[in-house]
């Protein structure tokens, strides 16, 4: 009995130092080490997420406008060029909120209703939980719908 006495008396002193320590820490430094500092997240980081995100969802074709995905296919087939993941998609980043737009291309037969909404879901749940950020809203702008029996505007074909 006397064991578990001694015991019982030494785990509030145990607990009492852990506090201690805690507030001489919180005093010495200005609070837990986690919140010390400040992170900035640029645009282009939440237009990849983005990007990614929205491509990923079923029905979602391509990204941007006919022009810009000329364009990118051109840049893409530069020797050293990197594909662009942000291609068609805008952010704008404030401390604690972003704002997104997309320029995306549906594929024929699926509902574009639905994958409005799938995409909003899709980008919106990785960009916060990639980034902390809240998003408080996704634009999305339908530029073309691709027919089955069409060519993509990055085939070979057309840019010979």
């Amino acid at each position: 009995m006397s064991d578990t006495a001694q015991r019982n008396e030494s785990e509030p002193a145990a607990k009492t130092s852990a506090d201690e320590q805690r507030k001489a820490a919180m005093k010495r430094g200005g609070g837990d080490p986690g919140t010390r500092g400040r992170t900035t997240i640029a645009d282009g980081v939440v237009e990849k997420i983005a990007g990614l995100a929205a491509r990923d969802v079923l029905g979602v074709h391509a990204m941007g406008s006919g022009m810009s995905r000329t364009f990118g296919a051109v840049r893409d087939r530069v020797p050293g060029g990197t594909k662009s993941v942000s291609r068609g998609v805008k952010a704008e980043v404030g401390e604690v909120q972003t704002a997104i737009d997309l320029e995306i291309v549906v594929d024929y037969g699926v509902s574009i209703s639905d994958v409005a909404r799938d995409v909003r879901e899709n980008v919106i749940s990785a960009v916060e939980r990639m980034t902390g950020l809240e998003v408080v809203e996704v634009n999305i702008a339908v530029s073309d719908v691709k027919l089955p029996d069409e060519e993509d505007d990055d085939s070979e074909s057309r840019l010979q």
